[in-house]
């Protein structure tokens, strides 16, 4: 099993239908050790049992934006782990009303609160994972983000902005962490049926606009996150930092698919 003797922590797992526990999944099934942080009291019920099953050490509560908060589970995490090999982040966050309507009148609050939760998360999380990657020979930092972090999509709004962030935060914590042998990549997947798409308007269009144009003509399973997030974090990818990695089947890659330009035909188009 590749991820044997492996540990990590997983922030952000949310439910047992989501893309971060489908990536837990997939590096425990190969191995891995996980500890889980949950983001409140609410969301333990849920997060809990996903640990218990995964004989977890620790489960721990993490506000993201609580600097103490977080530099609390890396000592705790020391405390039940002798090395940590990986971490996810996979946290996000918007106000519902942030994520429909007009972009430029997202509040400036709503604009904080998201790239706050979203992006800025990740370097507070890379600080105190350093030296314990470190202590450990190096390491795999992976986050989660989506193509409207790069093109802009309907109703994903500041999202997609703080996503833009998020991948930009990649490149520049690869950079700084090279030296270390730990490296930094961002997950791009496609759009899922997960509980955290429902706050999206319109996704259901989004899911059959991205069957239509992927090449493989369907949208990416759990299954597919979870073996991209298991390559990512293991060695198989050691070789691989400060990269946007998309699994959506292709779509990203395509300007439009046969069937949308055939949608198409005779609309005038300058070229």
């Amino acid at each position: 099993m590749i991820m044997q003797g492996k540990k990590g922590i997983i922030f952000g797992v949310s439910n047992k239908f989501g893309i971060a526990n489908a990536i837990a999944e997939a590096l425990y099934a190969q191995g891995a050790e996980i500890a889980f942080t949950y983001a409140s009291p609410v969301m333990e019920k849920r997060v809990r049992p996903i640990a218990e099953s995964m004989n977890a050490k620790m489960c721990m509560e993490c506000d993201v934006t609580n600097e103490d908060a977080v530099k609390a589970v890396f000592e705790e995490y020391a405390k039940n782990y002798d090395s940590l090999d990986f971490v996810v982040h996979a946290v996000a966050f918007a106000n519902k009303e942030d994520l429909e309507g007009e972009f430029y009148l997202t509040s400036k609050a709503g604009w904080d609160l998201a790239m706050h939760v979203s992006a800025y998360s990740l370097l507070t999380i890379s600080k105190y994972a350093q030296p314990q990657m470190e202590k450990s020979g190096g390491g795999a930092i992976l986050a989660l983000s989506y193509i409207g972090g790069e093109k802009a999509v309907a109703n994903y709004n500041i999202m997609g902005v703080a996503k833009a962030a998020l991948e930009s935060s990649t490149r520049y914590i690869a950079v700084d962490l090279g030296k270390y042998n730990i490296r930094c990549n961002c997950l791009s997947a496609g759009p899922m049926k997960t509980m955290a798409a429902k706050g999206i308007a319109g996704f259901d269009r989004m899911l059959k606009a991205n069957a239509l144009k992927a090449p493989l003509k369907r949208t990416p399973t759990l299954e597919d996150i979870g073996k991209a997030g298991l390559y990512l974090t293991s060695d198989l990818s050691s070789g691989v930092t400060g990269q946007v990695h998309y699994v959506d089947c292709g779509a990203s890659s395509v300007f439009a698919s046969l069937d949308e330009m055939t949608a198409l035909d005779g609309v005038n188009m300058a070229l």
